[in-house]
């Protein structure tokens, strides 16, 4: 009769323990929001990046004077900034500010994407070569800033923006931004 062999075992033990910690990290409310050191400071300047064709052009002076606006980067290329589209439509319609940079995308795309999807923005900048997001802490895209009329940043969200999260994120650190 053969002995039993305990580290026979453990490969399945190590797999079902790490498998429920990934579900347990998963389920968790904040596991989408990644760490943003930019939270309070003033918007990092995007003097860098360029006017995308015939569209209002983003400056700092923007993103430092008036009310409460979103930052949204975003790419022609990347299909949630597809899917959140239409939550950054509802957002300025109801009248929210909203500037876009176009990020790592080439201009003819970045037009046909707005004009295929609307555009929800007040002004449009390019960053092609990505040299503005690496100031802002950008993850990747879409990613969405929310500034205070100051221009600092009082909240980020990394992901696209569904309506959930719109509801549940997006428009409760607007409201706390205003305070």
């Amino acid at each position: 009769m053969a002995k039993f062999n305990p580290m026979i075992a453990l490969p399945p033990l190590v797999f079902a323990g790490l498998a429920g910690l990934f579900m347990f990290g998963m389920g968790r409310e904040d596991a989408q929001q990644l760490p943003s050191s930019q939270i309070g400071r003033a918007a990092p300047s995007i003097e860098a990046v360029t006017p995308l064709g015939e569209l209002a052009p983003l400056s700092d002076e923007m993103l430092r004077t008036g009310g409460i606006k979103l930052v949204n980067y975003w790419a022609s290329w990347c299909a949630p900034c597809r899917a959140e589209h239409p939550q950054l439509e509802t957002l300025a319609e109801e009248g929210v500010t909203i500037y876009g940079v176009n990020y790592k995308d080439e201009a003819g795309n970045a037009l046909k994407f707005l004009d295929e999807l609307g555009d929800p923005f007040t002004a449009v900048a390019q960053d092609e070569p990505g040299r503005t997001a690496l100031e802002w802490g950008l993850y990747g895209v879409p990613e969405t800033y929310v500034l205070d009329a100051e221009g600092h940043i009082a909240y980020r969200f990394a992901g696209p923006i569904t309506v959930e999260i719109m509801e549940k994120y997006i428009k409760p650190e607007i409201e706390k931004a205003a305070q």
